[in-house]
């Protein structure tokens, strides 16, 4: 009998389908010049710089009707203006508004200070302008900018010429483009300092602010320069912070690939050592070098961040080497770090003898009366030197007897001793004035440090507060010890209100009791701006309660308990 098998199935050999085609991201070292959205095409179309003459010969002339959507919503930015959200649209309107309906005919502005540096009559002048074409608004920001609000297009030359008067400009203070330099507060000045980096902030902003060949960058690039680490350095595009070298001595480690936003990331240490003298020339090394090889494609992923993600930090290190720098740089340690971060308020001794005095507005809210009145008292207790800290809080310099400057601050709401939650609590604009925002923020951080200064007045807490009004991180949610991300959240009756997503133990590394890490968001871990008093309060009084003891920091605390424990 014969046996009879199957025949084998017949297999079908498909061909591989070609892996699709990588996209351009708009990568101008590889070829890749098209532009790839609405941002690139304005950009491309006319350096943004270049909008100044219109606004002097043309808007100002003509009004706000005149402006063309392109120079209204783009190139305006490189001049330190946005237009500012009609007052009245609730944040449950933010998204789908189309960007004609959400705007007022009102600008934003803002003023350039590098490295928070300010003088008397640069006070003075800001504070004129206050008074007289921005409704006597003023506030100083966490990248030691001062933001004016209500400027008319009408009154923008005349504002320029009265700043320019003393030597400040608003040139570059938004836009795809070098941003604010932030540097130490008390840089030359600083009793703990050992290098002043205010000459390398100085070289850079007159040499690059301005410069055509940097004013069309793939996104914003902000930067730090600070002996001390009392920059919040790892949330920057490039940081350099003071560090020893055994054989070369003193000079500056640095950092790159910083920044939060809805994608936060932390710097990385490059691992390099730069003396002073060479920061200016690496520094526009590193913004050459995101300008030819950054993303242009997608918006999102615009930021340097995502190159030295992609790419690493050595081969970021290679390629600003070999083809940006021409030389090695160094090796070199990281910096060393205090036993406790440095905010500046109070009192502190200057290297020549002298003091300074830190002192806490509410939430970063000045007035052009408050900053009129502060110049005198700069001039009357100091030398006129004041500068800002990228905390939004401000100094004054050169002061021989702390005691009586100390009060006359307190008469204009500034706090040398505030309460922690003063001192420890940021807001960014919000919905008062900013087009993206969600909530109201300003008011709600106000309210917030009244309500626990009563409820909390007997406990010793150094908690960190800062209150955002959208998921854009301006106020820095995820490295707080209790990070507030605004949205709209249900009531107990199920209607949508203002409230804020939680983001619990962040942190930067500012000393060596910090790690630098986010904080822990919770899922459905939220509260209505009403309620956030109770819930601080109810936090509070669980980490004071519970922490094993007084040296376990709240991030500590965090991560060891159970989710319960901070509901």
């Amino acid at each position: 009998m014969t046996e009879t098998v199957a025949a084998p199935p017949v297999r079908t050999t498909r061909t591989a389908r070609p892996a699709a085609a990588k996209r351009p991201e708009g990568q101008w070292a590889l070829g890749e010049h098209e532009p790839l959205n609405s941002n690139e095409e304005f950009k491309a179309a006319e350096d943004p710089l270049l909008v100044r003459d219109r606004i002097e010969r043309v808007y100002s002339r003509e009004g706000f009707a005149s402006i063309p959507p392109d120079d209204l919503r783009g190139r305006m930015r490189w001049w330190g203006l946005y237009t500012q959200r009609k007052p009245g649209i609730d944040g449950g309107r933010t998204a789908s508004l189309p960007p004609e309906d959400l705007e007022d005919e009102h600008f934003m502005m803002r003023v350039r200070s590098d490295g928070g540096t300010l003088d008397a009559a640069q006070l003075r002048a800001i504070a004129d302008v206050s008074m007289r074409f921005a409704r006597n608004t003023a506030d100083v920001t966490d990248r030691q900018n001062i933001q004016l609000h209500w400027v008319r297009i009408e009154d923008v030359p005349a504002i320029w010429r009265r700043l320019e008067q003393v030597g400040l400009s608003t040139t570059e203070a938004c836009g795809d483009c070098p941003r604010v330099i932030v540097g130490s507060p008390v840089a030359g000045v600083g009793a703990d300092e050992v290098l002043d980096a205010t000459p390398a902030v100085r070289e850079i902003a007159a040499r690059y602010i301005g410069d055509p060949s940097l004013s069309n960058l793939p996104r914003k690039y902000k930067t730090a320069v600070s002996w001390l680490p009392d920059v919040p350095y790892e949330i920057n595009d490039l940081a350099f912070l003071g560090a020893v070298h055994p054989e070369h001595g003193p000079g500056f480690g640095m950092w790159v690939g910083g920044g939060l936003s809805t994608v936060p990331i932390l710097a990385q240490h490059v691992g390099v050592w730069v003396p002073l003298s060479d920061i200016p020339d690496v520094w526009v090394a590193v913004a050459r070098l995101f300008r030819d090889y950054g993303y242009r494609r997608l918006r999102g992923r615009a930021r340097l961040k995502f190159l030295v993600a992609d790419w690493g930090v050595e081969k970021f290190r290679r390629i600003l080497e070999e083809e940006y720098l021409g030389r090695p740089l160094p090796d070199g340690p990281a910096p060393s770090l205090p036993p406790a971060p440095i905010d500046h308020i109070g009192v502190h001794p200057q290297r020549d003898g002298l003091s300074y005095v830190g002192a806490a507005p509410l939430a970063g809210r000045l007035s052009g009366t408050k900053l009129a009145a502060l110049a005198d008292l700069a001039e009357s207790h100091g030398s006129g030197r004041v500068r800002l800290t990228p905390y939004q809080k401000l100094l004054v310099l050169d002061v021989a007897d702390p005691e009586p400057l100390i009060a006359d601050l307190a008469e204009i709401g500034l706090q040398a001793r505030p309460s922690p939650w003063r001192r420890n609590t940021m807001a960014c604009t919000g919905i008062e004035y900013c087009k993206l925002a969600i909530v109201e923020t300003k008011d709600r951080a106000a309210t917030l440090v009244s309500e626990l200064e009563k409820r909390l007045s007997g406990e010793e807490t150094a908690l960190t507060v800062n209150v955002n009004g959208c998921p854009n991180s301006c106020a820095r949610t995820q490295v707080a010890d209790i990070g507030l991300k605004g949205q709209l959240v249900a009531d107990e009756n199920g209607r949508q209100v203002e409230g804020f997503q939680i983001h619990l133990g962040g942190t930067l590394s500012l000393s060596t009791a910090q790690e630098g890490g986010f904080g822990k968001k919770l899922r459905g871990l939220k509260t209505t701006a009403a309620d956030l008093p109770d819930y601080v309060e109810r936090l509070t009084r669980a980490y004071l309660a519970d922490r094993t003891d007084p040296s376990e920091s709240f991030t500590q605390w965090v991560s060891r308990c159970d989710e319960s424990s901070l509901q």
